[in-house]
């Protein structure tokens, strides 16, 4: 079973080449459920590292904020060098 951490960097890696995406490209991507997609998009979105717009008659596409490209960055960094923070 995936981390909360580790399934909000999935739709954040799903979302930073692409600009903006409907949920069920982000599902496939990300491969996670819609009720978890859901779940997950709702905390991005408070946290400022996703946001979602309505185009085209209700319909929703997410697309991730700088604020959301720095906190990837970060996590891939992290996970590439998970001590290299201990060590400065």
């Amino acid at each position: 079973k995936r981390s909360k951490l580790k399934t909000y960097a999935d739709i954040l890696k799903a979302l930073t080449p692409r600009g903006s995406m409907k949920p069920t490209h982000i599902m496939r991507k990300a491969n996670i459920n819609h009720n978890m997609l859901q779940e997950s998009l709702d905390f991005l979105i408070k946290q400022d590292m996703v946001e979602a717009r309505t185009v085209e008659k209700q319909r929703v596409v997410y697309s991730i904020t700088r604020r959301g490209i720095l906190v990837f960055k970060c996590f891939k960094k992290l996970e590439q060098q998970p001590l290299s923070c201990l060590l400065q």
